[in-house]
């Protein structure tokens, strides 16, 4: 009974090694991906090089991924022939113990000494086989171990290249609009050089027709002036101010985006909490100051009527007296006035341009943001607008000022001739 029990067990080992051990070694390759995905980490900075860089280590790191898929896979082919040079062995060992077990029978048959030694010796062959048998089985058994685990490391890492194809197109999304971003700004760069290109050849015949004698309305010391306190301010700019400029602007970047990582979790208790409160407080503000607001309004409509009223008789008087200078000085300065109007409309036209581009600019960046996008109003964006474009002029007249203005020199209060007043007022014969 033994030989048949144990040829069924043979049979059923013969099965699990052809039913798992290829699964098995099938997924081998894909066990070491794990440790080269996960310590990939990605920094979603504003500047498109970074991006770029991140970009390729990706590509890079999944094509390394790939390599070793593959090379794991001739791995499991190489097991693949060791699995069939085991079946192999196993097939040789069963018809082994086929053929020992006809022996036996023949033995038996034969009933003499030299039978009974043989059919010992194969039945401890036959132990022998059956313990090899129970080492494979425990072998198989932890080949299916790890089977499994192998099977939940590919799942994990299948997971991660998932999320890294993902992290990539947000990348690559990103990426695409900075450079639309760029491309806008590139544009727009190239429209402010040519104004500027143009407002200087502007400004240089301006200059020419300054520097002439007959039909202008400077004075030529005034004009030369003029030109060399450009020069300086031009040449104080290229060395001191526009550094100081690009420093600037580089350092808000970085601290403007320091702010919208620190507000972004601010963002939504402001809009929860803060919004709804302000909305609340200003319209009691506005139904309780209504009133006052209005009635304020009738009275200064009306003290503004009173004045002009009291008022009208001496400006008229006053304007029929200046009436003739005002003729003589408007004839003097005819030839002057069409010159600077021409010029005043030039600089109007571009101001205008500028002006509008600035406003669309100031719309864009506050509709941005959430809590800044309900004050993207007209009023809003033509103030801010006119206040960036007014903040040079105001820097270049402190430079002026500060360059040309002369400080005014205290008087000295003469202590000694006080004094000596007086004394000489003590000594006065008569007291």
């Amino acid at each position: 009974m033994a030989p048949p029990k144990f040829l069924v067990l043979l049979a059923l080992f013969l099965a699990l090694i052809s039913a798992h051990i290829r699964a098995d070694v099938s997924i081998d390759g894909g066990g070491e991906q794990d440790g080269s995905v996960g310590g990939t980490g990605v920094d979603s900075d504003s500047d498109s090089s970074v991006l770029e860089i991140e970009l390729n280590q990706l590509r890079s790191k999944i094509q390394i991924l790939e390599s070793q898929i593959s090379e794991r896979s001739q791995e499991v082919k190489k097991k693949d022939v060791v699995i069939a040079e085991k079946e192999k062995n196993i097939q040789d060992s069963s018809n082994t113990i086929e053929s020992l077990q006809k022996d036996i029978v023949a033995l038996q048959k034969k009933g003499t000494s030299d039978a009974d030694e043989q059919v010992g010796k194969a039945h401890a062959r036959a132990d022998e086989l059956e313990k090899q048998v129970g080492k494979l089985k425990r072998e198989l058994e932890l080949q299916n171990k790890e089977k499994v685990a192998l099977e939940a490391r590919v799942n994990e890492a299948e997971k991660r290249i998932l999320d890294l194809n993902l992290k990539l197109a947000d990348l690559q999304k990103i990426n695409e609009e900075q450079k639309k971003a760029i491309r806008k700004s590139e544009r727009a760069l190239r429209v402010a050089e040519e104004e500027m290109v143009k407002a200087k050849l502007e400004a240089t015949s301006i200059r020419e027709e300054l520097s002439q004698v007959h039909g202008a309305w400077l004075p030529p010391w005034l004009a030369l002036h003029l030109v060399h306190c450009k020069s300086l301010v031009e040449a104080h700019w290229n060395e001191h101010g526009k550094p100081t400029w690009e420093m600037i602007s580089q350092k808000a970047l970085e601290k403007k985006v320091q702010a919208e990582k620190w507000a972004q979790p601010h963002v939504e208790t402001i809009k929860t909490k803060w919004v709804p409160a302000a909305k609340e407080q200003w319209s009691v503000v506005k139904t309780s100051a209504e009133p006052h607001v209005q009635l304020l309004t009738a009275k200064t409509v009306e003290v503004y009527k009173e004045a002009k009223k009291f008022i009208k008789p001496y400006i008229d008087d006053v304007a029929v007296a200046a009436k003739p200078h005002v003729d003589k000085v408007h004839v003097a300065l005819k030839p002057y006035t069409n010159k600077a109007i021409h010029a005043y409309g030039k600089f109007l036209e571009s101001a205008t341009t500028y002006h509008s581009q600035v406003q669309a600019t100031v719309r864009e960046t506050l509709k941005k943001h959430e809590i800044t996008r309900p004050l993207a109003t007209k009023e809003l964006e033509w103030f801010a607008a006119s206040a960036i474009l007014a903040l040079p002029v105001i820097l270049l007249a402190r430079v002026f000022s500060a360059i040309f203005g002369k400080k005014g020199n205290k008087p000295v209060r003469n202590v000694n001739s006080h004094h000596a007043r007086r004394k000489a007022k003590r000594g006065h014969p008569d007291k």
